[in-house]
């Protein structure tokens, strides 16, 4: 009888693996897809960033068409905005995680764009400053 509790919950387990493998590799196709894309459609743009947010896409102040695409789920996490002077225009933005925590405030910076999304960082006047990690609890006290 336990045997039988056994090797069905074993055969559960080993139906999730595989179904677990089949949407990962369908999902890292898809990610490699938009990448090229990011890629293909890239340029590189000077413009001087204004303030940068964590901000719910509704708050963004994004066009209207980009936050009907966003997924539902996604509506409600906050994402890396940046308001930034491209020319004479101001315009709203989404960093790259890793990207957003190097921009500048207040400061000229050559990024690449792909479309409204930032997606690397070529240069700053002034040079650009690496921020300091953030020190744990522990780490602090036996700092002392």
């Amino acid at each position: 009888m336990m045997w039988k509790v056994l090797i069905v919950i074993l055969v559960i387990l080993v139906i999730i693996l595989i179904a677990l493998y089949y949407f990962g590799n369908k999902m890292q196709k898809k990610q490699a897809e938009n990448q090229a894309q990011i890629d293909a459609m890239a340029q590189t743009v000077s413009m001087l960033i204004i303030d940068k947010k964590r901000l719910r896409v509704k708050d963004s102040g994004l066009p209207a068409m980009v936050i009907d695409q966003v997924p539902k789920y996604l509506r409600r996490s906050k994402m890396p905005i940046v308001k930034a002077k491209v020319g004479p225009k101001v315009m709203n933005l989404i960093a790259d995680e890793k990207i957003f925590e190097l921009l500048p405030v207040k400061k000229e910076v050559k990024v690449v764009v792909s479309g409204i999304y930032i997606t690397g960082i070529k240069g700053a006047r002034g040079g650009i400053e690496k921020p300091q990690p953030k020190k744990g609890f522990f780490k602090k006290l036996f700092h002392k």
